[in-house]
């Protein structure tokens, strides 16, 4: 019996991304300490204010199904934060909660395209983009963001490749790069995405962790609200990344055509999950700056460690909570130097080559360790790229 070419067509062919990832794993459960600087999980546990809500409600009773599309409160809550971010006004009604952003990622994917339709994705990517697009049965298209022009899209390439796509995937700040995408880029972004009749799927998961510049959502550009799908999410900003609680900022025909694929899959996000993140956004404002500041304080010493070291080039991020290391002076690759790296002194970094072509001979270092612990772990990696420097 064979699978579906639906299922066989999701796997990237160039293979897993995650392989140093699953290899650290596999010592862990052999007894080995392993230094994980690869996934962007937090180091410290949801605060507890949240999670005392979180089974404050549960015991209260919401344990049943929970609406769909999510319950009221909580899409005013993300409606009122959307419209201070993205500087479009933005009502319960454009807010369709989902089970975590990739899930929202998936849903808003299978509510703008058809099987065959052309996405376009900036390389560097989030690792699970091309498989998704390739789930909602389109096909990805590449543009590529030059590492020494700080991973900025390459516009000239972008205007030659959207024409005849349905969409285009645009992540800032940057996983897995740390850029931040100018005002006039974005401006520029949002003319091509009118010129060639192009929805756009914005990505702003990381839209309060900027170290550099200012987060610009394209939904607050002229003519661009009724076209732009923000994907948001509680992982990275209220260090919820388990409780799977993300959402769809959307115009509400988009909204109305996803609540139709939600009930012929997840059926909504359990209640006392979105009463706990209801809660974080409209009392947990320092919740969120401190994480924030958490991870601007270990962007500050990753910079502090890796620049000028001998082996590597260092592009400072702008935001998001990891650092993008090049270690093509090594001569290796980010794979071979991420195992190298892994097997020789149990330290698990992301390879860049799991981020697309663009990211390749690079290594991406999430900044999910208290100060001492990553200042020493990043001391070994610019240590072994200097032992290696060719």
């Amino acid at each position: 019996m064979q699978l579906s070419s639906r299922i066989r067509a999701i796997p990237e062919p160039a293979g897993n991304a995650w392989e140093i990832y699953e290899r650290a794993q596999e010592m862990r459960t052999e007894g080995i300490d392993v230094t994980m600087l690869s996934i962007g999980d937090h180091d410290t546990i949801t605060p507890e204010p949240i999670i005392a809500h979180m089974a404050g409600a549960a015991r209260q009773g919401n344990t049943g199904y929970a609406s769909v599309p999510g319950m009221a409160p909580l899409r005013a809550a993300i409606a009122e934060r959307a419209t201070l971010r993205t500087g479009a006004a933005a009502v319960a009604g454009n807010v369709f909660v989902t089970p975590g952003g990739q899930f929202a990622l998936f849903e808003a994917l299978m509510a703008v395209t058809d099987p065959g339709d052309k996405v376009v994705m900036i390389d560097p990517y989030y690792a699970t983009y091309p498989i998704t697009i390739r789930a909602a049965g389109a096909a990805p298209v590449i543009v590529k963001a030059d590492p020494d022009n700080g991973f900025q899209p390459d516009l000239q390439d972008m205007a030659a490749k959207l024409p005849g796509c349905r969409a285009l995937l645009l992540n800032t700040p940057n996983n897995p790069t740390g850029a931040v995408y100018s005002r006039d880029t974005l401006n520029a972004i949002a003319e091509l995405c009118q010129a060639h009749d192009v929805w756009l799927i914005s990505d702003e998961v990381y839209d309060g962790q900027i170290w550099e510049g200012e987060h610009l959502s394209p939904r607050g550009l002229p003519g661009m609200a009724e076209r732009t799908i923000v994907i948001g999410s509680m992982s990275k900003s209220h260090i919820m990344t388990g409780f799977r609680l993300g959402w769809v900022l959307a115009p509400e025909q988009v909204v109305n055509a996803i609540w139709e694929l939600a009930i012929a899959t997840t059926y909504g996000v359990p209640g006392f999950i979105q009463e706990a993140a209801c809660f974080a956004l409209t009392e947990g404002d320092a919740i969120e700056a401190e994480a924030t500041a958490r991870y601007r304080s270990r962007r500050d010493l990753a910079v502090d460690v890796l620049r000028g070291a001998n082996g590597l080039r260092l592009s400072a991020p702008q935001g998001a909570m990891y650092v993008m290391v090049d270690i093509r002076p090594t001569g290796l690759s980010g794979i071979a130097f991420a195992r190298k790296l892994l097997e020789e002194h149990h330290i698990a970094v992301m390879p860049g080559e799991g981020f697309g072509q663009a990211a390749a001979g690079h290594l991406r270092v999430s900044l999910t360790l208290e100060d001492d612990a990553l200042v020493a772990a990043l001391r070994t990696l610019a240590g072994l790229a200097g032992a290696l420097a060719v």
